[in-house]
């Protein structure tokens, strides 16, 4: 079993890399919950083939995946990809699995967030969840690296840095009551330097309209490079989610990252908007507890909300006129990597996407 640490990542000389750094792998979770994926979960499982099959092709991939559905993930994936027996509550591995530090020797250690389903009993998404705060432990004795487990409450896809020193969050979720009320401002910017290993953090209001995370950072702005942000946006004045991306870009347009460098914005237009329908409601089940689902919701499509791999980005398209302009922003970005797309409709039904689904394990190199 992986040795529970009491100290702080940042006291021992680690930080949590930028995401374009190198993977040892990924992990995901197979989805199966009928109250959050419709028709048996198995529109989702397809999606997930095609994104474990993307990920697969760059990098080593595990897969946690229930005894009631091993079988059946066995049979759909490649047979490179590991897959593990584990008891989750569903599927989001970005916010229930361990953030990664490394230190400058290369050692990887984990940072196990304390997990209430976004929000508890005051708007959290389901319960119970303690099968889901158990994920960062497991994954960390299943990879044998040392643990930390801090009592903040916190999700992986609430956070993004550039591994340089700089965090972005919003405010929306990281000051949100549900999460840690008793907290200050101050006192959950510590934290975060404590355990990321960071110096600086940037704060925007809020993220896209309608996401049931209280506004995850990966799903609205995120860093390419260093002082490089991509922001999700929308040309449309009447559109709730104009207001949102114009405060966020006025801040990142005027604030500079840890090293001191002005931010460069990359607009990335939003699908849609994207809304659920009728028959896509009806194939979720109705279950006490659980997020209901209802025909004409707005879903929070965004195409901030992907993978960078070794060598690869995964990116979501929607069969939306806006896909285009995103792959080429994509390319732009990230002129090294494959820019692999991959149907992100079956994912955003269930709340997120790709970025959402998937946690890199650094190398350490």
């Amino acid at each position: 079993m992986s040795s529970t640490l009491t100290s702080t990542p940042a006291s021992d000389g680690y930080r949590m890399p930028a995401e374009w750094d190198d993977h040892a792998g990924c992990f995901l979770v197979w989805p199966e919950r009928t109250d959050n994926w419709r028709d048996g979960a198995k529109p989702a499982q397809r999606a997930w083939r095609a994104l474990i099959e993307a990920i697969a092709s760059a990098e080593d991939v595990t897969v946690l995946v229930s005894r009631r559905q091993y079988v059946v993930a066995r049979g759909l994936l490649p047979d490179h990809v590991r897959l593990v027996e584990t008891t989750t509550d569903d599927a989001w591995v970005r916010d229930t699995g361990p953030s990664f530090v490394v230190n400058d020797a290369g050692d990887v250690r984990g940072v196990s967030w304390t997990f209430n389903a976004w929000g508890g009993l005051r708007g959290g998404l389901y319960f119970p969840w303690d099968a889901d705060d158990l994920v960062g432990p497991k994954i960390c004795d299943l990879e044998r690296v040392p643990v930390y487990r801090p009592s903040l409450v916190l999700e992986g896809g609430s956070i993004d840095v550039d591994g340089e020193g700089t965090v972005l969050t919003t405010e929306e979720c990281l000051l949100n009551p549900n999460r840690n009320p008793d907290l200050s401002r101050e006192q959950i910017e510590a934290e975060l330097h404590a355990h990321l290993g960071t110096s600086k953090v940037i704060w925007l209001p809020r993220g896209v309209v309608h996401d049931e995370t209280d506004g995850h950072v990966d799903n609205f702005a995120r860093f390419a490079a260093p002082g490089v942000v991509m922001l999700t946006w929308t040309d449309d004045e009447a559109d709730p989610q104009h207001e949102r991306s114009a405060e966020a870009l006025a801040i990142l347009e005027h604030d500079t990252d840890a090293q001191g460098r002005p931010l460069r914005v990359v607009k990335l237009h939003q699908p849609g908007p994207l809304r659920m329908t009728a028959e896509e409601a009806a194939g979720v089940d109705s279950v006490p507890g659980s997020q209901a689902r209802a025909a004409g919701e707005r879903l929070a499509g965004s195409y901030v909300n992907s993978y960078i791999g070794n060598g690869i980005v995964v990116l979501p398209v929607f069969d939306d006129p806006n896909d285009a302009a995103a792959v080429a922003a994509y390319e732009e970005l990230f002129p090294g990597r494959r820019v692999l797309t991959v149907p992100g409709r079956e994912i955003l039904l269930g709340g997120g996407n790709v970025h959402c689904v998937t946690q890199q394990l650094p190398s350490g190199r």
